[in-house]
């Protein structure tokens, strides 16, 4: 795992091997950060990072200059990681969180620019975090929630949903105000 753009572009990541995580590949989130530079300016702008686990992708907007970045992550071990991470590298923006996500977002009242969600690709409630997101109004007006899933599911029935994007096992959905320009 590395950094691949901002200031700390090419930094080598390596997290205990313990950490129960499945990372975003670096051809994945490196196809994915090509997408986004052309949608998003990224100094500035408010994420939160759902299922955060390693932080790879905190610290790739952070490394970005994101304002702030908010991770959530019910894993103590890797909050640990990212909290460690992000000092030491000098990532003031992270702010991590302990928490089950659902039960987050369930009491989340800030809006963001940019939300990712890179959930267990077992878990059965990933078609809920759109669908919650949104009833929560968590997003900003021109704001964009990513999902992370596998290839073969399909997210495309939410009405927010804009366009899917596969890299193999692995997929990005997108998802904007239905009132946005698409």
């Amino acid at each position: 795992m590395r950094i691949i753009g901002g200031k700390l572009k090419g930094l080598r990541l390596n997290p205990p091997k313990n950490l129960p995580v499945r990372p975003t590949t670096d051809l994945a989130k490196e196809a994915l950060f090509n997408i986004l530079q052309n949608q998003i300016e990224f100094e500035g702008i408010t994420v939160l990072d759902l299922f955060s686990g390693t932080g790879n992708i905190s610290m790739e907007f952070a490394s970005r200059y994101a304002e702030k970045v908010t991770s959530v992550d019910r894993s103590i071990h890797c909050v640990h990681y990212l909290k460690d991470a992000s000092r030491q590298h000098g990532l003031t923006q992270i702010e991590t969180f302990k928490a089950d996500v659902f039960k987050y977002l369930a009491m989340e009242t800030e809006q963001y620019d940019l939300i990712f969600a890179d959930p267990p690709y077992d878990l059965d409630k990933i078609p809920t975090i759109s669908k919650v997101v949104f009833e929560r109004n968590l997003l900003k007006p021109d704001g964009l929630l990513i999902v992370e899933h596998q290839s073969m599911q399909n997210l495309a029935n939410h009405p927010s949903f804009v366009e899917q994007r596969k890299y193999g096992h692995s997929s990005f959905s997108f998802f904007k105000h239905p009132t946005d320009e698409q």
